[in-house]
This record gives structure tokens, C-alpha cells and sequence, in this order.
């Protein structure tokens, strides 16, 4: 696949995807309205963690999809998958770096707004998610890329990130 076509498709998989994720839902679920479950010089080091968490979570995600244009010349929407296997940026310290970027932006709303809802509705993505990825996509990289993801696979953890980035 060509970079435009992949590049307007994965921005267009970024709204719809992550954005209902991680932006739709939580609002739904909070209208953006902070509480303080705790004395405020408790919650402002929270909430300093929490804008912290979203944003890192945003910028490795943004990271993540211009991976799939640029390296594996397709996007993440399984319809146009990436010609190559995406093993390089985030994805050399773990390899699901859109998924764990997602629950950080969620964990850090939780955060920053006080909504302990919204850390269970980080724990029902997770579940989702993980199964998503055991059942469907792990299997399906399997085939598509063989020896290559099983090589990947072996050395770079599928949730919790390597200090050191792998060098293949």
C-alpha cells in the first residue's frame, strides 16, 4: 500500500478506534466533571501523574500508527494490514504499544479527574483488549509474518515494556 492511502487510513482508524476508546467513552462515562475523592494537596501529585499518563499514552499512540504508514506501509485496521511487520520505535520495547498507550490515556483520566469509574472501565478494556489480542491477532501475525513474529515474539514482551529496545 502506498503512505497517502495508508496515512489517511490510519487517521481515519485513529478517530474511530482510540477516539472512542479512549476520548467517547470516558466522557460518556464522566462528562469531564472532576471530583476529589481525596484532600486537594493529596490530589494535585495525582492529577499531576494523571496529565502525565495522558499524555505520554497520546504521544506513543500518534508514534505507533505513523509507524504502520511509514514501516509497514499499510495502517492497523486489519481491512489494510501492514506489507511489513511494525518492529521498530515504540513497538522494539513492546508490542503492543497502541493498547498499553490507551489504558495509560485512560488511567491517567482517572487521574486527573478523580473517577475511580474510570479505572474499571480501564480493567474492562484490558480484559477486552488482551483477549482481542491472544484470540485474533496474535494468531493472524502468526500467520502473516511466520518465523519473523515468532522471532518478535520471543524477545520483545506483549505488555509490560523492555527497558532496553530490542535490536533486530
Amino acid at each position: 500500500m502506498r503512505r497517502t492511502p495508508a496515512a489517511v487510513g490510519s487517521a481515519l482508524f485513529f478517530a474511530a478506534a482510540p477516539g472512542t476508546v479512549a476520548v467517547l467513552i470516558p466522557w460518556w462515562i464522566t462528562g469531564w466533571q472532576p471530583r476529589a475523592p481525596l484532600p486537594v494537596a493529596l490530589m494535585l501529585p495525582i492529577r499531576l501523574v494523571g496529565a502525565l499518563l495522558i499524555l505520554a499514552g497520546a504521544v506513543v499512540l500518534v508514534h505507533a500508527f505513523v509507524r504502520f504508514v511509514v514501516e509497514g506501509f499499510g495502517t492497523p485496521v486489519p481491512v489494510a494490514p501492514p506489507e511489513r511487520l511494525v518492529v521498530g520505535g515504540f513497538y522494539r520495547y513492546v508490542r503492543n504499544p497502541m493498547y498499553v498507550a490507551i489504558f495509560s490515556v485512560i488511567i491517567g483520566q482517572a487521574m486527573l479527574l478523580g473517577r475511580s469509574e474510570l479505572l474499571g472501565y480501564a480493567a474492562v478494556v484490558a480484559v477486552v483488549v488482551t483477549a482481542f489480542v491472544r484470540r485474533r491477532e496474535e494468531p493472524l501475525l502468526r500467520r502473516r509474518f511466520g518465523a519473523e513474529y515468532d522471532a518478535y515474539r520471543a524477545a520483545v514482551p506483549g505488555w509490560l515494556p523492555r527497558l532496553r529496545p530490542h535490536d533486530p
